[in-house]
C-alpha cells in the first residue's frame, strides 16, 4: 500500500524528531554508558576500521534538544507527533507484511518447504527448536532431581526408604488377601473363575468386582490409614502413588475384559480370546502409566518433586503409554475388526446402510486411532511437552477422520450399485468413475482442512495467505487438481476417438472397422496421452515451484535438433501419418507397395511389416512407398479369358460358361464370394486360330484369384465330362504340285505335347485354303 501525500510530506519531520528522542534518552543513560560520546553514537560505536569520526555541532544539538523539549512540553504538539508516528509505524508494518507476502508467495510447494526449514533452521540458531527446548527441560528436570536428593540427608533417605517398604510389604499382604477372600468367595457360590461364553449380566458383575473390588478396597483402606500414621511424606507419598496407579491399571483391564465378554457369540469367540491372552497385559501397563502421568501433574506432587521434574515425568509416562497403545492398536486390529464387523447372520444379509457403515468402521477403524496417538505424540514434541489441549485435539481429528471414511464408504457403496444397476457406455461410466474419485478428492481435502484448523493453521489458506501451511496446501491442492483435470481431458479425448473410430462402422463392414481401430487408435492415444501427460507435468513442476522456462527452451532447442538431423526420420513419420488418416492401408490388407506384395501385420508410425505369398516379412518404411494398390477395399474382380474349342459354336461355349458359374454360386463353400452372375464381355481375340472368349465375376475382397482357380477347375470337370478338350493353337499348310492334275492339302494341329498327325483332304484345283 502506498503511503499518502501527507505521510511522506511530514517523514523528515518525524525522522528528526524521533532522532532527537533518541538523543536525549541517550544522554540520559546511567553512569556506565556515559563513556560512549555522540560521534561513537552516530558511527555505530565502531572506529576500529580507521574512519573519520563525525563531529557534532554543539550549538546544532542544543537546537534539536530544544525544539524536542517544546514539542514534548506543549500537549497538541506531542499528540500530533504521537499520531504520526503511529502512522508510520503501521504504513511500515503494512509495507513489511506485504514483501514478505509477495516473496512467500512465489517458489510453490518447494518454496513453502524452503520457508519452513529456513524458519526452523532459525529457531534451531536461537536455541527455540524443539529438540533443544526438550533438551533444557531434561537439563532442568535434572537439576530438580539433584536438589531433591541434596535436600535431604542420608538418614532421612534410609529411614524413608524403609517405612515405603514396609507400607508396600502391608499393602500388598492386604491386596493379596482381599483377592484370596474374593476367590474363596466365588468358589463357596459356584461361580466360574473364568468367564464362559455369552456370559449372563450377573457373571459379568460377579466378575469385574472379583477382579477390580480388592485392588480398589486396598486403596481406599491405605489411604484411610495412613491419614492418621505417622510417617514420612515421601513414603506416604510412594506408597499412595504405587496403590493409585496399580488400581487404575487394573480397573482399565478389567473393563476391557467384561466389555469384550459381551461378543463371545459365534465367529467373534477366537477374536475374544486371542485380545485375552495378549491385550489385557498391555492395557494394564497403558493405565498404570497415564495414572502416574496424572499423579505427577497433580500440585502436591509437584511440590514435593519440583515443577520441572513432575512434568517431565509425566510428559515421559504419557508419551510411553502412547507408544504401547499404538503398538497394542497394530498387532491386535485383525481382531478387534472381526469383533466390529462380524455380525448376526441376518443383518449381514441385508446390507443396509448401517450395516456398510459398520463394515467400513471394522476395516478401517485403526487409522483413527493411530491418528489420535501420533496427532499427540507430535502436538508433545512440537511444544516440549506443554500441548495444553492437544487430547482434545487428536479426538476432534480422529472423530472428522472416521466421519470422512463413513462418507466415502457410503459414496464407494453407491458407486458399486451405480455400476451393477444397468448397462452403461463406457464414457458414462468413466464420467461416473471421475465423479465419484472428484467427490473423494473434496471430503479429503475439507477433512484436511477442517483438520488443520483444529490445530490453528489452514490447508486451503482462508484467511491466513502467508502461512506456510496454506502455502503447501494450496501447492498440493493445485498439483490434484492438475491431475484431476489431465484426466477429465484424457476422458474426453479417448471417448471422441471411440465415437469417430465408431462412425465409421455404419458404412463399411466389422471386419474392416476392426483392422483400422488396431491400427489407428494405439497411435493417436499414445499421441494424445502423452501431449496430456506432458502438458499436466509442467503445470504439475510449476504448482512445486520448478522454473519450466528452461525446460521449454530446452525442449525447444532439442526439438529442432532432432528435426534437423533426421529429416528422413519426419519424413516416415509425416507420410505415415497421412497414410492412416487417408485410410490408404489397414492391418490385414492384401496390398501392392510397389515391389513388394503382401498382407499387412503391424504398422508404426514409420514403417509397415508386410508378409507376401512365401511367408517372407518386409519391413518398409513409409516414405519409400511411392503408390498403394489395395486389394482388399470394396470388392474384388475375377477376370478370366478362355480359349474356345475349334469345334465348338460360341453359343455352346457361353452357355457352357454360364452353367459353370452358376454351379459354382451354389458350391456352399464359394458361394460366400461370389457376389454377382457372370458377366459376359464378349470375345476379345483370335490367337492362332481360336476365339478368347473374355468373362469376370464379381467377388469378395482378396477372393478373387480363388474364384478363378475354382472356375477354371469347374470348367475343366465340364469339358472332360463332355470329351471335348481345350483348344490348342492351330497351323494350315498348303502344298501345290504334289500330284499330277491336283493338288492336296495338309494341315496338322500343333499341341503342346506330342508329334503332329497329318491329315490330307482334297481341294478344288486352282483353289488356295
Amino acid at each position: 500500500m502506498p503511503l499518502s501525500r501527507r505521510m511522506v510530506r511530514t517523514w523528515p519531520v518525524a525522522f528528526m524528531l524521533v532522532a532527537s528522542v533518541l538523543l536525549v534518552l541517550a544522554s540520559s543513560l546511567p553512569a556506565q554508558a556515559q563513556g560512549l560520546s555522540l560521534s561513537g553514537l552516530a558511527g555505530g560505536g565502531g572506529g576500529g576500521d580507521g574512519e573519520q569520526q563525525t563531529q557534532v555541532d554543539p550549538q546544532a544539538l542544543q537546537a534539536s534538544l530544544d525544539q524536542v523539549i517544546a514539542t514534548l512540553e506543549n500537549d497538541a504538539q506531542r499528540g500530533e507527533l504521537l499520531t504520526r508516528l503511529k502512522e508510520l509505524r503501521q504504513a511500515t508494518e503494512t509495507l513489511t507484511s506485504e514483501t514478505g507476502a509477495g516473496q512467500s508467495g512465489q517458489g510453490g510447494l518447494l518454496g513453502a518447504l524452503a520457508d519452513s526449514f529456513t524458519e526452523y533452521g532459525d529457531q534451531a540458531q536461537a536455541g527455540q527448536a524443539p529438540l533443544d527446548i526438550w533438551t533444557q527441560r531434561t537439563l532442568r528436570a535434572s537439576e530438580d532431581l539433584e536438589a531433591l536428593f541434596s535436600s535431604i540427608s542420608r538418614e532421612e533417605l534410609l529411614r524413608d526408604s524403609a517405612e515405603a517398604a514396609v507400607l508396600l510389604a502391608v499393602w500388598s499382604g492386604l491386596l493379596f488377601t482381599l483377592i484370596g477372600a474374593g476367590r474363596l468367595l466365588a468358589r463357596r457360590h459356584g461361580w466360574p473363575r473364568v468367564l464362559p461364553p455369552e456370559p449372563r449380566g450377573w457373571m459379568l458383575i460377579e466378575h469385574f468386582l472379583r477382579k477390580a473390588l480388592p485392588w480398589m478396597l486396598a486403596f481406599a483402606i491405605m489411604l484411610a490409614v495412613l491419614s492418621w500414621l505417622d510417617v514420612s511424606q515421601a513414603a506416604r507419598t510412594i506408597v499412595l502413588v504405587v496403590a493409585y496407579i496399580t488400581m487404575c491399571g487394573r480397573l482399565l483391564s478389567t473393563v476391557f475384559d467384561v466389555v469384550i465378554s459381551l461378543f463371545t457369540r459365534g465367529h467373534r469367540r477366537v477374536a475374544v480370546a486371542i485380545l485375552r491372552q495378549g491385550a489385557l497385559g498391555r492395557l494394564f501397563l497403558i493405565g498404570a502409566l497415564a495414572a502416574l502421568g496424572d499423579a505427577a501433574s497433580s500440585e502436591r506432587l509437584s511440590a514435593q518433586m519440583g515443577n520441572e521434574l513432575a512434568g517431565w515425568v509425566s510428559v515421559t509416562c504419557n508419551v510411553l503409554a502412547a507408544i504401547i497403545s499404538g503398538g497394542l492398536v497394530i498387532r491386535y486390529r485383525r481382531p478387534a475388526k472381526h469383533l466390529i464387523r462380524n455380525r448376526p447372520y441376518p443383518q449381514r444379509r441385508e446390507k443396509t446402510t448401517s450395516q456398510e457403515i459398520i463394515n467400513v468402521i471394522g476395516r478401517l477403524w485403526h487409522v483413527p486411532a493411530l491418528l489420535l496417538i501420533g496427532a499427540s505424540l507430535l502436538a508433545i514434541f512440537f511444544s516440549a511437552g506443554e500441548a495444553d489441549g492437544a487430547f482434545t485435539r487428536a479426538i476432534v481429528c480422529a472423530a472428522l477422520l472416521v466421519l470422512t471414511l463413513v462418507i466415502n464408504g457410503v459414496i464407494q457403496r453407491h458407486s458399486e450399485k451405480a455400476t451393477h444397476r444397468r448397462r452403461k457406455s463406457q464414457y458414462r461410466r468413466r464420467l461416473e468413475r471421475f465423479g465419484y474419485t472428484l467427490l473423494y478428492f473434496v471430503f479429503w481435502a475439507i477433512f484436511a482442512e477442517l483438520s488443520l484448523r483444529v490445530w490453528g493453521l489452514s490447508f486451503l489458506g482462508i484467511g491466513e495467505e502467508g502461512a506456510i501451511s496454506a502455502r503447501i496446501g494450496q501447492a498440493l491442492l493445485g498439483v490434484g487438481t492438475t491431475v484431476l483435470l489431465a484426466w477429465l481431458a484424457w476422458i474426453f479425448a479417448d471417448t471422441a476417438i471411440q465415437r469417430a473410430l465408431n462412425a465409421s462402422a455404419r458404412s463399411r463392414g466389422r471386419r474392416v472397422h476392426s483392422a483400422r481401430a488396431q491400427t489407428i487408435t494405439p497411435m493417436i492415444r499414445n499421441a494424445i496421452f502423452i501431449t496430456i501427460v506432458v502438458i499436466a507435468l509442467i503445470v504439475g513442476l510449476a504448482n512445486l515451484g520448478v522454473n519450466v522456462t528452461p525446460l521449454l527452451a530446452g525442449a525447444g532447442v532439442i526439438g529442432l535438433a532432432i528435426g534437423f538431423g533426421a529429416q528422413t526420420l519426419v519424413q516416415d513419420l509425416i507420410t505415415g501419418l497421412f497414410i492412416l488418416i487417408e485410410d490408404s492401408l489397414t492391418i490385414d490388407d492384401f496390398v501392392d507397395v510397389g515391389g513388394h506384395m503382401g498382407t499387412v501385420e503391424r504398422l508404426s508410425l514409420r514403417t509397415v511389416r508386410l508378409r507376401d505369398l512365401d511367408g517372407i516379412v518386409h519391413i518398409i518404411p513409409f516414405s519409400q512407398i511411392k503408390g498403394i494398390q489395395n486389394f482388399s477395399r470394396e470388392f474384388g474382380i475375377a477376370l478370366m479369358r478362355i480359349h474356345i474349342p475349334h469345334d465348338m459354336k460360341i453359343d455352346e461355349a457361353i452357355e457352357l460358361m454360364r452353367s459353370v458359374a452358376d454351379d459354382l454360386r451354389k458350391d456352399p463353400m464359394m458361394r460366400h464370394y461370389v457376389w454377382s452372375p457372370l458377366e459376359v464381355q464378349g470375345i476379345q481375340a483370335f490367337e492362332q486360330g481360336t476365339a478368347l472368349l473374355r468373362i469376370r465375376m464379381r467377388t469378395a475382397p482378396v477372393m478373387q484369384w480363388d474364384v478363378a482357380r475354382a472356375f477354371n477347375l469347374r470348367l475343366k470337370q465340364r469339358l472332360d465330362e463332355l470329351g471335348q478338350s481345350l483348344a490348342v493353337p492351330r497351323m494350315s499348310v498348303t502344298m501345290e504340285n504334289a500330284e499330277p492334275g491336283g493338288e492336296f492339302h495338309e494341315t496338322r494341329d500343333d499341341a503342346s505335347q506330342g508329334p503332329a498327325t497329318p491329315r490330307r483332304h482334297a481341294s478344288m484345283p486352282g483353289v488356295q485354303g
